[in-house]
């Protein structure tokens, strides 16, 4: 049983065409080719909320029953503008909550939103964090942000690692983090290194390790 992720692994594709918000059937093919050899157990930083679909090819290698939070400022359950049969990172929760393996799916985008009735201690659970959940003080993307502190995102993900980790507990699974800004999108040093130290402490409270 894996109860604690230990391993931070990056897997962006960023650069593969056709992968930028909407993601062709030939490149989500090469993405799930990439990540085959990669361990399903760790935390998948996987570029800025253009890729957050990412999290679909992850959540489609899980074998058995397993719950989902999502901690995000959008809910990514909305119909593409080209149809529904494109991912995209803005729809891909909806091919997530049609996996057999999915029994139970946590949206939360305030502090206040978190149910632990919801998420069942007997499921190892999935977790994948987009950090424009955070207000713009702690965090800077390219999307619209949500009004969340550090300290808050960092409490809710400490929390959950102390409910599924140990002993009979059934384990966190696998996890991710996307969001944030490129210099190529205007980003800032300072926007670029906010974000680091950003993901560095969600790292740390999802694992318990310093990063």
């Amino acid at each position: 049983m894996q109860f604690r992720l230990v391993e931070t692994i990056f897997s962006d594709f960023s650069q593969l065409e056709g992968s930028c918000c909407y993601c062709s059937e030939e490149t989500a093919a090469e993405i799930r080719r990439r990540i085959s050899g990669m361990p399903l157990h760790a935390i998948h930083l996987i570029g800025t909320g253009d890729y957050h679909y990412q999290t679909l090819f992850w959540l489609e290698r899980v074998g058995r029953p397993f719950s989902l939070i999502l901690l995000d400022n959008h809910p990514d359950d909305q119909p593409g503008a080209f149809g529904p049969e494109l991912l995209s990172c803005g729809n891909w929760v909806l091919s997530a909550r049609r996996l057999p393996a999915l029994q139970h799916f946590l949206w939360i985008r305030r502090a206040s939103d978190m149910d632990a009735a919801a998420l069942p201690a007997t499921l190892p659970l999935y977790i994948s964090v987009d950090i424009d959940v955070l207000s713009t003080e702690y965090a800077r993307t390219g999307w619209d942000q949500g009004g969340m502190s550090l300290a808050e995102l960092t409490g809710l993900l400490g929390s959950l690692r102390a409910r599924h980790c140990g002993p009979g507990s059934p384990g966190i699974i696998g996890a991710d983090i996307c969001g944030g800004v490129t210099r190529e999108n205007g980003g800032c040093d300072a926007d670029i290194e906010l974000n680091r130290r950003c993901i560095n402490a969600i790292v740390e409270a999802i694992s318990g390790n310093n990063y």
